[in-house]
């Protein structure tokens, strides 16, 4: 949270499908570093009325790359006409939250087997420190056997496929962990790669007009703190989290393969018939009717 706006639009779309009874939205994990980003979830979570969804904190100190504002700490601070924080939150004490690697554990311990979808649309920190526990307090189990156990698919934005020499911005954050979790991860993953997302554009134009039926909108805020201006972004983490509730037509899936992420952070896919990884795209006409759900979506009230 707080790397980019679409992280945001995403969580606003979770939040929509947990109360329409689509999801069962188990926890948030967080991989953005500083004291911020869970308020900020913690802030959506009481907005939404869905305080009770657990957080998860990260374990990075170093500092993320970030192309804009950190709009979490500006939604954090923002102040009505009186003076008093104009988004409520509801932790008192935010150092009792588990970091995420327990958080999974233990929720992944309590959930039926093959009955948990990952949606991770920023590092693959957390999901790397996962695949290396042991056995604790929540589960006999390490890592990888809960995750073979508990989880039936791991959904990511991730990559970029077309162009073999980018370094897309959640690989090259943490490289080390994205080579881990795509090695050793035993689920099917399905990528949401950077291309993807950049074809779909989420307009300002919607962001302006379209959520009159509010005076104050914890999302919208976040959209003009992040940007000096207002402008279409692209949807790349959303196109991640469609995909794992509403796919519909939406996307093309590529054949099974191998993702390989090299020390630049290139990722690199093989086809294979044995592989346990796929990659998304989509046509023109696919673009827009996905595009036309998000802003349909996104807007309806919360």
């Amino acid at each position: 949270m707080g790397n980019d706006v679409d992280d945001a639009l995403a969580v606003d779309m979770l939040y929509k499908y947990n109360k329409q009874g689509r999801i069962n939205l188990m926890g948030i994990m967080l991989n953005k570093e500083g004291e911020f980003p869970p308020k900020y979830i913690d802030l959506l979570n009481t907005w939404y009325g869905q305080k009770r969804i657990p957080i998860g904190t990260s374990p990075r100190n170093d500092q993320s790359r970030v192309a804009g504002a950190n709009y979490t700490q500006v939604i954090c601070e923002m102040k009505d006409e009186k003076g008093k924080p104009l988004y409520k939150r509801s932790i008192k004490d935010y150092s009792k939250l588990l970091p995420a690697v327990n958080l999974y554990r233990k929720l992944l311990a309590k959930a039926d087997d093959a009955s948990v979808t990952i949606v991770s649309v920023g590092f693959s920190t957390n999901l790397a420190q996962l695949l290396n526990t042991r056995a604790d307090e929540y589960s006999p189990l390490t890592g990888k056997e809960l995750v073979a156990q508990k989880v039936n698919r791991l959904v990511t934005m991730a990559g970029h496929i077309e162009n073999p020499k980018y370094a897309e911005y959640n690989v090259i954050n943490d490289v080390a962990s994205c080579q881990r979790v795509f090695s050793e991860w035993p689920t099917p993953i399905y990528m949401s790669p950077f291309e993807l997302g950049l074809q779909i554009r989420y307009p300002a134009q919607s962001i302006e007009n379209d959520f009159t039926w509010t005076k104050h909108h914890p999302i919208v805020d976040s959209y003009k703190a992040y940007l000096k201006k207002i402008e279409d972004r692209p949807t790349w983490d959303l196109t991640a989290v469609l995909y794992a509730v509403d796919p519909q037509q939406f996307f093309n899936i590529s054949p099974a393969g191998n993702i390989v992420v090299t020390d630049e952070g290139y990722t690199h896919f093989t086809k294979n018939a044995a592989g346990k990884h796929f990659y998304l795209s989509v046509t023109p006409e696919q673009a827009q009717a996905t595009l036309d759900y998000f802003i349909s979506f996104i807007t309806a009230k919360k």
